[in-house]
């Protein structure tokens, strides 16, 4: 296989760095969210939980229609950021947004799971001491649950490098902007020759997604080389 062309190693930072900063933008929102799902019950919960996965469910172009429509410079939201001279329809930024609400159900997922799993006899205890929510949280439910949210991270990187429906529909394909290693895998399909570079990029991205899913598992403690006593 020969090396990466100038524009497929563009196209293969571009969509690390994406992966990256969707996961860093996604991951407070994520926290909170998924500690008020693991530890709060109050009506509209389960329709909360319904919006959350409906990205998971939807096609992607859907979503990435809903983005343009909310933060296109004729949307609702959009049209306020215009004004203020903040653009990220058609801009690598909205690259990332497409890629964090994508992402955003598998990481509030595997967040709540590591939430669910701590004991909540020393939160108890905890309370009982006088600690308050807030440093119940940071000393005591966050430090046990590090694993989960780890792995988390790695899941909602996978799911952000390799978003193609939602971020084509939000922002098009620009290169150098929002070309990223998926649609750039999409439009050598469609170009006379391009099969060679279709080949690299497929290597490519089965040895990053590989690695994420090694890693996730690892992180997690699930990996099937690891013993209960590692």
């Amino acid at each position: 296989m020969t090396a990466l062309t100038p524009d497929e190693w563009q196209a293969l930072a571009l969509s690390l760095r994406i992966g990256v900063l969707s996961v860093a933008c996604a991951l407070p929102f994520a926290l909170a969210l998924a500690w008020v799902l693991s530890r709060k019950r109050f009506p509209g919960r389960v329709l909360l939980e319904a919006v959350l996965f409906l990205p998971l469910v939807l096609p992607p172009v859907v979503t990435g229609y809903a983005l343009l429509a909310l933060l296109g410079r004729h949307g609702s939201i959009g049209a306020l950021l215009d004004q203020v001279g903040i653009v990220v329809a058609f801009r690598w930024t909205g690259a990332v947004i497409a890629a964090a609400v994508m992402g955003f159900p598998l990481l509030v997922l595997s967040i709540r799971v590591a939430f669910d799993g701590v004991d909540r006899r020393l939160e108890d205890a905890a309370e009982t001491l006088g600690a308050s929510a807030w440093r119940r949280f940071a000393t005591i439910t966050l430090p046990l649950s590090l694993r989960g949210i780890a792995a988390g991270c790695v899941l909602g990187f996978a799911r952000a490098f390799g978003e193609f429906g939602a971020t084509i529909s939000f922002v098009s394909n620009i290169p150098g902007e929002t070309r990223t290693l998926p649609i750039a895998i999409y439009e050598l399909l469609n170009t006379p020759g391009g099969m060679p570079g279709v080949h690299r990029l497929a290597v490519v991205s089965l040895v990053v997604a590989f690695a994420a899913s090694a890693l996730a598992m690892m992180v997690a403690g699930g990996a099937p080389w690891r013993t209960r006593n590692d």
